[in-house]
């Protein structure tokens, strides 16, 4: 097995009623582009500053919320 990092952008957003990514990344001050990146897991670096903005915007304290490390099938 494998690991993989598994990141929570849209039940973050649920969660808290935000209703589009350009709504959330008016919020936190990050682009759309990169906000779309992780939600979708296409993201092959996360920046430490994105977590920060979106752990402070949303009122988060435990990083379990904002993302995970998985196991993976290894292919």
């Amino acid at each position: 097995m494998g690991k993989d990092v598994q990141v929570f952008i849209y039940e973050l957003m649920e969660s808290r009623g935000i209703s589009s990514i350009r709504e959330l990344g008016r919020l936190t001050d990050i682009r759309h582009a990169a906000l779309i990146e992780l939600a979708n897991q296409k993201r092959q670096n996360i920046n430490f500053t994105h977590i920060k903005k979106l752990a402070e915007t949303l009122n988060i304290s435990d990083m379990n919320e904002i993302m995970r490390i998985i196991d993976t099938k290894d292919k």
